[in-house]
């Protein structure tokens, strides 16, 4: 445990030499407050890089421990004060603690709320929803404030290769939608964007959070049956979830397995759910959809069948990058649906609708723009917003139907004109 230690102190210490891309969720890290600073995400979106860029800005004096280490990995809860005492040997007197992946370690919340009563400013990183969220919730009782990170915004990407997210010129225009078209593809993964093999990248990727993040965590059964139905969401989403259609298609048990399924698959951060809107509890619950985390689980897979929808792919990259704006702000994404029509995204605060956002790549032909403008005016009608926006790869213009202002903005602008 000790040589461990020892090697991570010296990784450590590199990393806070090394210059990153810095994200903008770095602002939301309180390492003053009493309260542990949980960054949580799936796995390989940049939780260590955002913490190690934190405490280099900081120049606080933190000690640093990685559970995600074969040599530590098989430590239990009671093994926990054995590695404070080393990391004292070590690091000397601190008061600020960087524990990386610590929902490896079973009952870890008991050692938190021991060293959060010492007066420890605590730093986590962690892949598991359920874990550093629903047992945070219970354990913790409020002493924990909880940052989510996604992989690369296109703002992000951009930074990270050097490309100018300025649009006024033809030229600006030209090179940021060429850059966009790649984004639109490749992701958003960090380490993803200097590979040459990214289908072997992105295959053993999901399967260590298949297998690591939910297989063995959960005690999975029907392996097989599981791994299958993970795919096929992700082959499929956007898309509604039907758990008796998966229970019939996987052979489970019941469609409460299915169902169980994809919460953990939500719970690893390898799809994302939205629910439909409605100003009643019960029915935001129900009609729920299931999107990838970042589009390059949409076909960077072996078997994988999203291929080239571009529709699909910018309305995955429209939710991701909803939910990095405002779920940190404490609003809902839903999405709106009737027999009569349909809006992509809802954004409220509780019952007050914030905007209308429908997505669609291709407006050319007016049968498209007639049925998307339609399912805007709708929600429009039926919750009172008047924020009508739709998002395409046409030109910004603004468009006036039924008395109402819809703007219509292309992607690649609205993405990085936050």
């Amino acid at each position: 445990m000790e040589t461990a230690l020892l090697e991570q102190k010296a990784e450590f210490e590199e990393r806070l030499k090394t210059d990153t891309c810095g994200r903008p969720e770095e602002a939301l890290v309180d390492l003053n407050s009493r309260l542990a600073q949980v960054v949580i995400g799936v796995r390989r979106s940049g939780k260590s890089t955002l913490c190690f860029n934190v405490i280099k800005q900081s120049g606080l004096k933190f000690a640093y421990v990685n559970f995600d280490d074969e040599r530590l990995v098989s430590s239990g809860p009671q093994d926990l004060n054995v590695v404070l005492e080393c990391l004292y040997k070590m690091y000397g007197e601190f008061d600020h603690l960087f524990m990386d992946e610590l929902q490896n370690i079973e009952e870890w919340y008991l050692f938190v709320n021991r060293l959060l009563r010492s007066g420890m400013h605590l730093l986590i990183t962690g892949s598991n929803a359920k874990l550093l969220a629903g047992e945070l919730a219970t354990h913790l009782t409020g002493r924990y404030l909880e940052i989510e990170l996604y992989p690369f915004s296109f703002s992000e990407y951009c930074a990270y290769r050097q490309i100018s997210t300025a649009h006024g010129t033809t030229k600006e225009k030209g090179l940021l939608q060429a850059a966009f078209s790649e984004y639109l593809h490749e992701g958003g993964f960090p380490e993803l964007q200097g590979e040459r093999r990214k289908q072997a990248y992105i295959n053993t990727l999901v399967t260590n959070i298949l297998v690591n993040d939910i297989e063995k965590r959960y005690a999975i059964k029907y392996k097989a049956a599981f791994e299958q139905l993970a795919n096929h969401l992700l082959n499929s989403a956007p898309a509604a979830i039907n758990y008796k259609d998966l229970q019939e298609t996987f052979g489970l048990k019941s469609d409460h397995t299915a169902e169980n399924y994809v919460s953990y698959c939500k719970n690893a951060f390898l799809i994302c759910g939205l629910h439909k809107y409605s100003p009643k509890s019960k029915i935001r619950i129900r009609g729920e959809k299931a999107y990838a985390v970042d589009v390059a689980l949409m076909n960077n897979r072996a078997d994988a069948f999203a291929g080239e929808n571009l529709g699909w792919r910018l309305e995955t990259l429209v939710y991701i990058e909803l939910l990095r704006r405002y779920r940190n702000d404490g609003c809902d994404i839903c999405y709106y649906g009737e027999t009569a029509g349909e809006t992509d995204f809802v954004v409220c605060r509780g019952r007050e609708v914030l905007s209308l956002i429908q997505v669609s790549y291709d407006i050319s032909s007016p049968k498209t723009l007639k049925r998307e403008l339609n399912g805007l005016l709708l929600a429009s009608s039926k919750t009172g917003c008047n924020d009508l926006l739709l998002i395409t790869d046409h030109d910004e213009t603004r468009l006036e139907k039924d008395g109402r202002q819809i703007r219509v903005v292309p992607a690649y602008a609205w993405l990085v004109d936050r």
